[in-house]
């Protein structure tokens, strides 16, 4: 019997062993733009909610305790619009990775069904639609699915390339699935960040689904506007019934948020108006520096209106712009890591120092100098 890794794509990452030893080794050191992970301090609030949660001897509620349902409800409202969301609509998960690529198998889908993901995608949800062992279809418009799908993923602003999903598309995709019986999946872990063109929002906002939250899934992470990585805190709200479908197969499986994590999350969702803008203000001002050198070494940037990414192409192959920033010592991201459409771009995450991006600005401005 063939082992699950067998059916799974190889693992993206590894094949940038010969670039990133490219770029290690630049006498003035690495900047790695390749991966969006963040580096800012978790806030004071979150440390001093663990601290005082730390006396954790019992196993904590997969559906997570009172006051974090809460605090999650709160958040979306005051934040995203949300309305009328049900407290059994609600559930913390062990950051938002895993429930990306288990949501299929939670769902109980297998050969005979269809996982619909953006044509550029997070390699996640093609990962959990293959542990499955379900199909994939790639499409941004719903009215070029090829099959009926059982779960269908939207992202906005979207990893790789920061393109924001309009209401209207919104309301299109929410549509589709009520027709076919699909269960919409909206990643929104980089909802906080908007920065130019149309605001993002949320699939459960009222402009997108009125108060009807029947088989929409938003997905939300702390870990970018929170600088959470490290806790592996998330949640999912929307429709009770299908949350609770999954709160009732992850209670068999053990997919439980430690106690003392889930009172962090709490406490950052709380203060969400004090801590989101001094994130933006970061990010802002790392995005300032480094789009306009990268402008000027020759590249093209691209959507881009969201997230924490920066979607270039200098009109050659990716992988050709990625060996010409490891002989810079900068390390990104190559488009076709995200699907077919992606081959002539790259991705450069702003999640690096202020002194790591200002290097690489430095860096840029040399190989245009020289």
């Amino acid at each position: 019997m063939a082992l699950p890794s067998a059916r799974l794509p190889d693992f993206p990452w590894d094949s940038l062993a010969e670039v990133t030893a490219t770029a290690r080794a630049h006498p003035d050191g690495l900047v790695d733009l390749s991966v969006g992970s963040p580096v800012d301090a978790t806030p004071e609030v979150a440390r001093e909610a663990v601290a005082r949660a730390a006396d954790a001897p019992g196993y904590p509620a997969v559906v997570g305790t009172p006051v974090l349902r809460a605090a999650i409800r709160g958040y979306l409202g005051r934040r995203w619009g949300v309305l009328g969301l049900a407290d059994a609509g609600v559930m913390p998960s062990i950051g938002t990775k895993e429930l990306v690529a288990w949501l299929p198998t939670l769902l109980g889908m297998g050969p005979a069904d269809t996982v619909v993901i953006p044509e550029l995608a997070y390699p996640t949800y093609e990962v959990g639609a293959v542990l499955a062992g379900a199909r994939v279809e790639r499409c941004d418009d719903p009215g070029r699915v090829s099959g009926v799908p059982r779960l269908i993923w939207v992202n906005s602003p979207a990893n790789p390339h920061g393109a924001v999903v309009p209401p209207a598309r919104l309301r299109e995709w929410v549509a589709f699935a009520r027709d076919c019986g699909a269960v919409v999946a909206s990643d929104e872990c980089y909802l906080e960040f908007g920065w130019t063109g149309e605001h993002p929002v949320s699939l459960l906002d009222a402009s997108v689904c009125g108060d009807d939250h029947r088989g929409l899934l938003a997905v939300h992470s702390a870990s970018k506007w929170a600088n959470f990585a490290g806790y592996r805190a998330g949640f999912v709200a929307g429709d009770p019934a299908v949350v609770a479908e999954l709160v009732a197969v992850r209670k068999h499986a053990g997919m439980m948020v430690p106690t003392p994590v889930q009172a962090a999350l709490r406490a950052v969702l709380d203060a969400a108006e004090t801590v989101v803008p001094a994130q933006r203000a970061r990010y802002r001002a790392r995005r300032e520096a480094l789009a306009p050198a990268l402008q000027l070494a020759g590249f093209r940037i691209d959507a881009s209106e969201g997230g924490l990414y920066l979607w270039a192409t200098r009109g050659e192959p990716g992988r050709d712009s990625i060996a010409w920033l490891a002989g810079l010592g900068i390390l990104g991201a190559p488009g076709d890591f995200y699907g077919p459409a992606g081959g002539d771009h790259v991705r450069l995450a702003l999640t690096a120092t202020d002194e790591r991006i200002e290097a690489a600005v430095g860096r840029l401005s040399q190989a245009l100098a020289g």
